[in-house]
């Protein structure tokens, strides 16, 4: 297998379940020492930690930490800094949702959306330029989704703080693009994740049957469009944001 990220050192937030630990562990196999950030599952993600340090023989590091704190950001960057001396590759891809129609949605749910979803990716990249400024190089990739592009009904907070990572990213290839450090987004549709799998047959259907491919996408499926963002072989991509989602945003 030829193993992309050889020598990176990578930080994924949210990195203990669903796309989060498959964009880890597919960057464990690509060669990439990977620090991972969770916020409550301590046993599962020290047991990720656990079995890609032993399978492939590197460093792989869970952190808690709240990506939505800036205090704590800085905190982690620091501690990543600390332990593997560089950061390579960032991964924005703590969030969450909380659905609702507007009328009903309360300030409390809009905010919090916004604060894990949006403010994490600016206070992960602001503590993380100066170091990869340093290092003469990165690649930042942060998490979106189709919904951020062209909208769902009872999910106006998510797809707000998706949109606003789609104009976060465009604007920071801009700034440091002439510094060799690139700054994309990617967009999954409907991926096979824990939250889809709670969804009963008949809005299982009803997305299905809008995604031309007819299939949900898979976690890994995301996770490969990020070890080749984050390679060398993405050397001249940035400012983009890549769908995958089966041609749903098509």
């Amino acid at each position: 297998m030829c193993k992309l990220l050889e020598g990176k050192v990578a930080l994924v937030t949210g990195g203990s379940r669903g796309i989060g630990a498959a964009i880890v562990r597919r960057f464990a196999e690509h060669g990439a020492r990977v620090a991972f950030t969770y916020r409550s599952s301590a046993d599962k993600a020290n047991a990720l930690a656990q079995e890609l340090s032993e399978a492939h023989g590197l460093a792989v590091k869970a952190w808690q930490s709240d990506a939505s704190s800036f205090a704590e950001a800085e905190n982690l960057i620091k501690e990543v800094l600390d332990t593997f001396g560089k950061i390579d590759v960032l991964v924005n891809n703590a969030g969450i949702t909380r659905d609702n129609l507007m009328l009903r949605m309360t300030e409390q749910q809009w905010d919090e959306v916004i604060q894990t979803n949006l403010k994490s990716v600016f206070n992960l990249t602001k503590h993380v330029l100066r170091p990869m400024l340093k290092n003469r190089g990165g690649s930042i990739i942060n998490i979106s989704s189709v919904v951020g592009i062209f909208g769902n009904a009872g999910q106006a907070n998510y797809a707000a703080s998706k949109a606003g990572i789609i104009g976060f990213t465009k604007s920071i290839a801009k700034e440091v693009g002439s510094r060799n450090i690139r700054c994309n987004a990617v967009a999954p549709g409907f991926i096979e994740t824990e939250m889809t799998g709670e969804l009963d047959d008949k809005t299982r259907e009803a997305y299905l049957s809008g995604i031309p491919m007819k299939r949900f996408g898979k976690a890994e499926e995301v996770a490969d469009t990020c070890v080749f963002l984050a390679s060398d072989m993405a050397g001249y991509i940035t400012g983009q944001t890549i769908s995958v989602c089966g041609a749903l945003n098509t």
